[in-house]
C-alpha cells in the first residue's frame, strides 16, 4: 500500500553532484506523518549501508563517508525526503534506496518500514 519512489540517480564525473529525491504515497488515505525518512546505498558485491536519516523533528544522521558533502532535507507537507550529493567520488557508486518508517495515515499508525526500488548513482574518474 505504502510506495516509496525514488528519481534523480544517473551518471556522474567525479567531482560531480546530483540530488535525489523520493516521494512516499499510499493507495488510499492520506499519509499525516513519517517518523524517519532516509537513504541508504549498496555497492556491488557490498551489503546495504546507511547513508543519511532524518527524523520528523529534523535531526539527521550520516555516514562518516559522507559527511561534509552529502545533505539530507525532508519537506513534510510533500512526504518528500531529497539528497543532495556533492563532490562525488567513485566510491559513492551504488544503487541508492529510499527509506521510510513509522506512517501515520490518516488515524492509523504503521510501524513497519518501507523501501524504495533504488536508484542508481554511477560515479566515474
Amino acid at each position: 500500500q505504502v510506495q516509496l519512489v525514488e528519481s534523480g540517480g544517473g551518471a556522474v564525473q567525479l567531482g560531480g553532484s546530483l540530488r535525489l529525491s523520493c516521494v512516499a504515497s499510499v493507495a488510499s488515505g492520506r499519509i499525516l506523518s513519517i517518523n524517519s525518512m532516509g537513504w541508504y546505498r549498496q555497492a556491488p558485491g557490498k551489503e546495504r549501508e546507511l547513508v543519511a536519516i532524518e527524523s520528523r523533528v529534523g535531526s539527521t544522521n550520516y555516514a562518516e563517508a559522507v559527511k561534509g558533502r552529502f545533505t539530507i532535507s525532508r519537506d513534510n507537507a510533500k512526504n518528500t525526503v531529497y539528497l543532495q550529493m556533492n563532490s562525488l567520488k567513485p566510491e559513492d557508486t551504488a544503487v541508492y534506496y529510499c527509506n521510510a518508517v513509522g506512517l501515520t495515515i490518516g488515524d492509523a499508525f504503521d510501524a513497519m518500514e518501507y523501501w524504495g526500488k533504488g536508484t542508481l548513482v554511477a560515479v566515474s574518474s
